[in-house]
């Protein structure tokens, strides 16, 4: 069992947990994740590991209330348990040499590009972060991402906190500007990346992206989270989270994400069904 030490909600919908895991606090790196399960009936999720504290053997999780697993980690408090914590999965980011970087999040995807981009800004690299929300009410990590950068970029598609537009929008703009990157990180919605991989192969810029797909056993043997790279069948859970971004085939990725809409979806209504008998037999 996992005790959560400190919950956070960070927004409506995006949710942050300090958990005490010190096997896992004393080994991880960026870019890392883990598998959890919620209870003894849960499915097992991947999420990645957002920070870590090698001194209070805590790690760090943010999480988008989104599915049933989403929403019954979400109902946890501070003092609950998380009965399976495992990790650290996957290969960590690389961030030896880096001299110039761009670190591009989307949504709660910055909660993955914080800690990439606090890894190499730790390391010495001049880190530019740029942070892509629908809109201010949602944005998380403002304080954070921008400790963790050189220079810091937020956008909005309203228009309603920092500059108006997509995160593309913003990379492209710093780059006709004259700015000259050895490397973009892009994290975030399989379509925004599709696009910054775009813009960056326009300009010959190497990228590399964190995919995140359905996962069960995060060791390679059940195959569900395949991806292909170049042409070739590669594991996100081995062989990632993070690939060569101008060789991820993104429309089939795409696809894949939307294999078990309905089951996501009935079996969210069962768990709201549940949780209103409950509220009923109160």
């Amino acid at each position: 069992m996992y005790k959560i030490l400190k919950k956070e909600e960070l927004n409506s919908q995006v949710t942050l947990m300090e958990v005490q895991a010190p096997l896992i606090a004393k080994k991880c790196l960026a870019g890392q994740f883990i598998i959890l399960r919620v209870n003894e009936l849960g499915e097992r999720i991947p999420l990645t590991v957002a920070d870590y504290n090698r001194e209070t053997g805590t790690v760090t999780i943010i999480f988008q209330k989104i599915g049933k697993t989403t929403s019954q980690l979400g109902m946890l408090n501070q003092g609950d348990c998380i009965l399976d914590f495992v990790g650290p999965l996957g290969i960590a980011t690389h961030v030896d040499g880096a001299k110039k970087i761009a670190v591009i999040g989307g949504g709660v995807g910055c909660a993955i590009a914080y800690p990439q981009a606090k890894a190499f800004h730790d390391a010495g690299a001049d880190v530019t972060l740029i942070a892509g929300f629908r809109s201010k009410d949602i944005v998380i990590l403002e304080n954070e991402m921008k400790a963790a950068s050189s220079s810091f970029h937020i956008v909005t598609d309203d228009g309603t906190y920092g500059d108006k537009g997509l995160v593309t929008n913003k990379l492209e703009e710093l780059i006709l500007a004259g700015e000259k990157f050895d490397e973009v990180i892009a994290i975030g919605p399989l379509v925004m990346m599709k696009f910054v991989c775009l813009l960056t192969k326009k300009y010959e810029i190497p990228t590399m992206v964190s995919m995140n797909p359905v996962m069960i056993d995060g060791t390679g043997m059940c195959g569900c989270c395949r991806l292909t790279v170049g042409g070739k069948v590669k594991f996100a859970c081995v062989d990632g989270p993070d690939f060569d971004g101008h060789l991820v085939n993104f429309d089939e990725a795409i696809q894949r994400s939307s294999m078990y809409k309905n089951e996501e979806r009935q079996a969210m209504d069962r768990l709201n069904h549940s949780c209103n008998l409950l509220k009923g037999a109160k």
